[in-house]
């Protein structure tokens, strides 16, 4: 089982920036698929990006693709996602997950909360 820690959520206006961190622990960071996904209040959680082990292969979803960044320090078994130009839509909790494929619905750290004014 792998446990994930993220932390850098806050409150910030449109066009700011944030940038979310994830500690994981419990497994080889290098063993599983790990990503961020986000959830708006009143609507379903959403996939954001995700990064393959080497950090060489990234994928984004539409809504975040030329804003977002997300990379990882293998050496500090840490994700982050830089987020640039922000917007009131980009409000919503955002997770770190591991795994979230496999049959138990993989491993999903407690969220952090990102709050975009306008």
């Amino acid at each position: 089982q792998v446990q994930l820690v993220e932390s850098g959520g806050g409150l910030v206006q449109a066009g700011g920036s944030l940038r979310l961190s994830c500690v994981a622990s419990g497994r080889a960071f290098s063993s599983f698929t790990i990503g961020w996904f986000r959830q708006a209040p009143g609507k379903e959680r959403e996939f954001v990006a995700t990064i393959n082990w080497s950090g060489g292969s990234t994928y984004y979803a539409d809504s975040v693709k030329g804003r977002f960044t997300i990379s990882r320090d293998n050496a500090k078994n840490t994700l982050y996602l830089q987020m640039n130009s922000l917007k009131p839509d980009d409000t919503a909790v955002y997770y770190c997950a591991a795994d979230w494929s496999s049959g138990d619905g993989g491993s999903w750290g407690q969220g952090t909360q990102v709050t975009v004014s306008s």
